[in-house]
C-alpha cells in the first residue's frame, strides 16, 4: 500500500510553492528548501545578480559545478 500523499507549502525568497509528495518524503524537500534558499540568498548577496529567476539559475549552475 502507498504512503499518503500530502500537499506541502514553502517560500523559497519570498515566492511561494506548493508541491504534492509521498508524506515521508515532507522532512527531505524542507531541508532541500532551507539549502536552496540560503544559496540562492548567499548568490544574491554576494554577486550583481537581480532577479529571483536569474539567482536561481546561477545558483543551480554554482551547485552544479560543485
Amino acid at each position: 500500500m502507498a504512503g499518503a500523499i500530502k500537499q506541502v507549502d514553502f517560500k523559497i525568497m519570498g515566492r511561494e510553492f506548493r508541491v504534492s509528495l509521498p508524506e515521508h518524503e515532507e522532512r527531505q524537500l524542507l531541508d532541500a528548501v532551507s539549502y536552496v534558499e540560503r544559496r540562492m540568498i548567499d548568490m544574491r548577496d554576494k554577486s550583481k545578480v537581480i532577479g529571483v529567476e536569474r539567482i536561481a539559475i546561477m545558483t543551480a549552475l554554482a551547485v552544479a559545478a560543485e
